[in-house]
C-alpha cells in the first residue's frame, strides 16, 4: 500500500463489523422483495462474498479468479448507482452525497485498475485488494447506514427506481440481480 492509500485509510477507517451489520439489518429491514433496495443489497453481499474469496485466496491463480469475480459485480453495481441512484438522491436533497459517492466510486475503479497491473503473487497485490476492501465497505456502510434509507423514505418513484437500477446492472453484467452470496460458504 502506498503511503497516499495509507493517509486516506487513516482519515476514513472502516467502520466495525458490527456497525456494518448494524446498518444492513437496518436497510433490509426497509427494504421490500424485489425492490431496487434489496436488489443493491444483494450486490452489496455478492461484493462481500468476492472480497473474502480473494482474501483467502491460495495462489496467484485463486486471486486472479478472485478479482475478475469481484471485477464483474462491483463494476455492473457502481454504473447502475451511478446512472440511476446517486442522481436521485441529488434530486431528492442529497447532492452533496451524491457527489462523494460518485468520487468514492470512481477511485475505487482507478485502485482495481493498479490492482491489475500487480502480479497477483505478489504481497503487494493482497496489501492493495484489502486497502480496497476496506474503502468499499466504508462505501457500502455509507449508502446502508444513511444515504439508500433516506432515498427508500423519500423518493416517491420507487417503481422507476426499481425499474432503471435493475436494467442498468443487467446491461453490464448481462444477468439479473446475484444470487445473495453467503460469506461462510
Amino acid at each position: 500500500m502506498s503511503i497516499i492509500d495509507k493517509a486516506l485509510a487513516a482519515i476514513t477507517p472502516v467502520p466495525s463489523e458490527e456497525k456494518r451489520a448494524e446498518a444492513t439489518a437496518k436497510a433490509r429491514a426497509l427494504a421490500e422483495p424485489d425492490d431496487w433496495l434489496s436488489a443493491a443489497l444483494d450486490h452489496h453481499q455478492a461484493i462481500r462474498a468476492a472480497f473474502e474469496k480473494g482474501r483467502s485466496a491460495v495462489g496467484a491463480a485463486e486471486r486472479l479468479e478472485a478479482f475478475q469475480q469481484l471485477a464483474v459485480v462491483l463494476n455492473g453495481h457502481s454504473v447502475a448507482e451511478e446512472l440511476v441512484l446517486y442522481p436521485a438522491m441529488a434530486q431528492h436533497g442529497h447532492k452533496t452525497q451524491a457527489g462523494i459517492a460518485y468520487t468514492e466510486q470512481t477511485t475505487a475503479k482507478m485502485q482495481m485498475a493498479e490492482l491489475e497491473s500487480i502480479d497477483p503473487g505478489d504481497e503487494a497485490w493482497r496489501d492493495k485488494w484489502e486497502h480496497i476492501e476496506g474503502a468499499v465497505l466504508t462505501h457500502m456502510y455509507e449508502e446502508e447506514h444513511g444515504w439508500f434509507v433516506h432515498l427508500k423514505r423519500n423518493a416517491p418513484d420507487q417503481d422507476r427506481l426499481k425499474t432503471r437500477f435493475l436494467e442498468e446492472y443487467e446491461r453490464y453484467v448481462g444477468t439479473g440481480r446475484p444470487e445473495p452470496t453467503r460469506l461462510d460458504a
